[in-house]
């Protein structure tokens, strides 16, 4: 059964860089889009980014276009979202989960797994 568990968070200066790890289990389908979206305190969650497994198609949302860059190993069978130049307001719950639409909506994805904190200090 595919399930899929983001890692890499912890705190980090205003300025700098994180790179967050999804390691996904099961059966991985090549129509598969690896989708990122975070939850602040206090706020619904919101699309992050997202990537086709198969293909080199990535989307990304207003807020981190430009400081973002999402990948995979298919090997290891773990995407990642890089994160530059963060600011406080990157703080968040961050998620990975599938979707077999390539969409930002987060009612598409399924397969949520354990979130990760980042927190972005000033």
């Amino acid at each position: 059964r595919f399930s899929c568990k983001a890692s890499g968070g912890g705190v980090v200066q205003a300025g700098g860089s994180l790179r967050l790890s999804c390691a996904a289990s099961g059966r991985i389908y090549s129509s598969y889009v690896m989708g990122w979206f975070r939850q602040a305190p206090g706020k619904e969650r919101e699309f992050v980014a997202a990537m086709r497994w198969s293909r080199p198609s990535t989307i990304y949302a207003d807020s981190v276009k430009g400081r973002a860059t999402v990948s995979r190993n298919s090997a290891q069978n773990t995407a990642y979202l890089q994160l530059n130049s963060v600011k406080p307001e990157d703080t968040a719950v961050y998620y990975c989960a599938a979707s077999i639409q390539f969409t930002m909506e987060p009612r598409e994805y399924f397969n949520w797994g354990q979130g990760t904190v980042v927190t972005v200090s000033s």
